[in-house]
C-alpha cells in the first residue's frame, strides 16, 4: 500500500477499497450541533465574559436613562460621532439589540446546560451505589482488616454514620457520598440564572429621582416634584409611595485645627422632617448613611449655597424674589449661578455671578473665597440685557446663560463695574431697569430618592452563589467498598475527580471498623490500632490508570 501525506477524502480508494464517507448533517443535524455548542459550559463562560465587556460602554458613555444632560453635552461636543452613537445605541447600551442578544444567548446557554444536568443528577441521587469491583487491590487506599462476612452489617452502619449511602451486594458493601458537590455545582448555575433574571427584570421597576431642596423647603414623592427623574422600562407612576420630606437644616462641619487642611469638610448632616402614612417624624441623612422612607432610600449627594435675590423694576414692583442655587466651583465653595428674567422689566435681563462665602480681595482686585463657611458672604453679578433666547423652542440649562444676542451692561468689558452686594444690600441695575437686593443666603442639599427592587434578592442570590460554589469546590465525591474475603475485610476507595484525602478516608474507615470490632469482642484498643497499621501496608494502588471499569 502506498504511503501518502494527503488526507483521505470521500470517494478516494485505498488498495481498491473506497474510503468511508459520512452522511450529510442536514437541517436537524446542524440544529442539534449548534444547540450543543450553545449549551456547552465553555460557551456560557465566553458569553458571560462577553456580557461584562459589553457593559463597559455603558459606564464610559453617558446613558439616556441616567444622565440625559450628559448625553446632550457629549453629542454637542462630538457632532462628528453622532452617527456612531446612534448606530451602536451607545447612549442606551443596556436596551440595545446587541447587548440584549448577548444577554438572551447567555440565559439560553445556562438553561440548556443546567436543565439536562438537573434530570441526570436527580436520577443519580435516587440510584443505588455501584456494584463492588472485582479487584479492590487496584484501587486507592486498599487495605485489609480482621473480619468476615458477619461484620458487613457493622461496616454498613459505620459507613452510614459517615454520611454514605450504602447498598449490599452479596459479600460486600458499596457506599457513595458527595452528591452535595454536584448539587452545589447546579445551584451555582441556577444562582447565575436567577441573578441574570432578577437584574434584567427587577431593575425595570426601579427609579431614581433627584430634588434640590433649600433649607425650609420640601417636596412630595410625585413625578412632577423631581428636578430629574429616570426609571426602568416597566415603571408605573402609580407605584410611587406617598410621602413628603422637608429639609429643616443642613449642617456641615469643617476642619478648623489642622492648618494643612483648614476648611476641609468633615461631616454633612441633613436634618429632615418626614411625613409618611399621615404621621410626621424627624430624621437625618448623612453621606453614605441613607434614610429609608416607604421602601425608598434617600441619599444626600451634594450641597451648596442659595442666595435669596430680589429684583424690582423702576417703579419698585417686585419681579423676582427667590432662593437661587449656585453651583460650587472649588473646595472653598466659590459658587456660580445664573438668573434669567424674561418678563417684568423693560428689557429681558440675564444675571451671571459668583457667590463667595468668605470673600477676600486678591492683588488683581478680583474676589476669591478663603473659607467654605459663611464668614464674609459677598455676591458679584454680571448683567446682560437683550434676548435670552427662551422663545426659540430650544431647551436651555438653568445654569447656563446664552449671551450671543445680549449686551453686557455690568461687569466684564461693559465699562461698568460688576454688581457687588453683601447680605441686605441693594444696588441699581445700569440703564435704569430697576434694583437688585441680596436679601440673605441659605444652604441647599440635593436629595436622591432611589428605589431598587433587586437589592434584597441579589443579596440572597449572591449568598447562595458563594455557598454553592464552596460546596462544589470543597465537598469530595467518593465511593467506598468493604468486601469480605475469608477471614479478612478488604477496603478501598475511588474518587470522582480530585480527592487528595481519599486514602486518609480509607484509613479512617479501617480504624473505625477495627475499633468497633474490638469493642464488640472486648479486645485491647492498642492491639486494634496495631492491627490496622499492620494491614494498611499490604497493598496500595498501582496507579490511576489501573482503576477497574465499573
Amino acid at each position: 500500500m502506498s504511503q501518502s501525506s494527503d488526507p483521505l477524502r470521500p470517494g478516494d480508494h485505498v488498495d481498491g477499497v473506497a474510503a468511508p464517507s459520512q452522511p450529510p448533517l442536514g437541517v436537524r443535524g446542524w440544529a442539534r450541533f449548534l444547540w450543543r455548542q450553545l449549551t456547552s459550559m465553555r460557551t456560557a463562560i465566553v458569553l458571560l465574559l462577553l456580557l461584562a465587556v459589553a457593559a463597559i460602554p455603558g459606564s464610559l458613555v453617558p446613558q439616556e436613562s441616567s444622565d440625559p444632560n450628559g448625553v446632550i453635552q457629549v453629542r454637542a461636543d462630538n457632532p462628528e460621532l453622532i452617527w456612531l452613537y446612534d448606530a451602536l445605541s451607545l447612549h442606551d447600551v443596556y436596551s440595545s439589540p446587541w447587548f440584549s442578544a448577548i444577554y438572551i444567548l447567555l440565559f439560553t446557554s445556562l438553561v440548556g446546560c443546567v436543565v439536562p444536568r438537573l434530570a441526570h443528577h436527580w436520577k443519580a441521587m435516587r440510584a443505588q451505589p455501584p456494584r463492588t469491583p472485582a479487584r479492590l487491590s487496584r484501587l486507592v487506599g486498599f487495605q485489609t482488616v480482621p473480619g468476615d462476612a458477619s461484620d458487613l452489617d457493622r461496616a454498613d452502619r459505620v459507613l452510614r454514620r459517615l454520611g454514605y449511602r450504602t447498598a449490599r451486594y452479596g459479600d460486600s458493601v458499596s457506599a457513595e457520598r458527595g452528591y452535595l458537590r454536584e448539587t452545589g455545582n447546579l445551584l451555582f448555575h441556577l444562582s447565575m440564572l436567577g441573578l441574570l433574571l432578577v437584574i434584567g427584570r427587577g431593575s425595570g421597576f426601579g427609579y431614581d429621582g433627584q430634588r434640590l431642596l433649600v433649607e425650609g423647603r420640601g417636596f412630595a414623592n410625585t413625578l412632577s416634584s423631581y428636578d430629574s427623574f429616570s426609571s426602568g422600562q416597566w415603571f408605573d407612576e402609580g407605584s410611587l409611595e406617598p410621602f413628603a420630606v422637608v429639609l429643616d437644616d443642613l449642617q456641615v462641619e469643617y476642619e478648623t485645627e489642622n492648618r494643612d487642611a483648614i476648611g476641609a469638610p468633615l461631616d454633612f448632616t441633613a436634618l429632615v422632617s418626614v411625613t409618611e402614612d399621615g404621621a410626621e417624624r424627624d430624621a437625618q441623612i448623612k453621606v453614605n448613611e441613607p434614610l429609608n422612607v416607604a421602601g425608598a432610600d434617600l441619599y444626600l449627594i451634594s450641597n451648596g449655597y442659595a442666595p435669596r435675590i430680589s429684583v424690582r423694576d423702576a417703579s419698585g414692583q417686585v419681579v423676582y424674589d427667590q432662593y437661587t442655587p449656585f453651583l460650587a466651583q472649588d473646595d472653598a465653595m466659590t459658587s456660580l449661578g445664573v438668573i434669567k428674567l424674561p418678563d417684568g422689566l423693560e428689557e429681558q435681563l440675564g444675571l451671571r455671578g459668583f457667590f463667595y462665602p468668605t470673600a477676600v480681595p486678591l492683588d488683581t482686585g478680583a474676589l476669591a473665597s478663603a473659607y467654605p463657611d459663611l464668614a464674609n458672604p459677598v455676591l458679584s453679578l454680571q448683567a446682560f440685557a437683550g434676548d435670552l433666547g427662551l422663545d426659540r423652542g430650544v431647551p436651555r440649562s438653568v445654569y447656563a446663560l446664552e449671551t450671543d444676542e445680549m449686551t453686557q451692561i455690568a461687569g466684564g468689558d461693559s465699562g461698568t463695574d460688576a454688581l457687588t452686594l453683601a447680605p441686605g444690600q441693594t444696588i441699581d441695575i445700569p440703564g435704569g431697569l430697576g434694583t437688585i437686593t441680596f436679601e440673605d443666603v441659605r444652604r441647599y442639599g440635593v436629595i436622591e430618592v432611589h428605589v431598587d427592587h433587586t437589592q434584597t434578592p441579589v443579596f440572597w442570590i449572591t449568598v447562595l452563589l458563594f455557598a454553592s460554589l464552596l460546596a462544589s469546590l470543597l465537598v469530595p465525591r467518593r465511593r467506598m467498598w468493604v468486601k469480605a474475603a475469608g477471614d479478612r475485610l478488604e477496603l478501598a476507595g475511588l474518587a470522582r475527580g480530585e480527592d487528595p484525602t481519599l486514602e486518609r478516608a480509607v484509613d479512617d474507615l479501617a480504624r473505625r471498623l477495627v475499633d468497633e470490632g474490638s469493642a464488640a469482642r472486648g479486645d485491647d484498643a492498642s492491639a486494634a490500632t496495631d492491627a490496622v497499621g499492620a494491614t494498611a501496608g499490604e497493598a496500595r494502588p498501582a496507579g490511576p490508570t489501573d482503576r477497574p471499569r465499573e
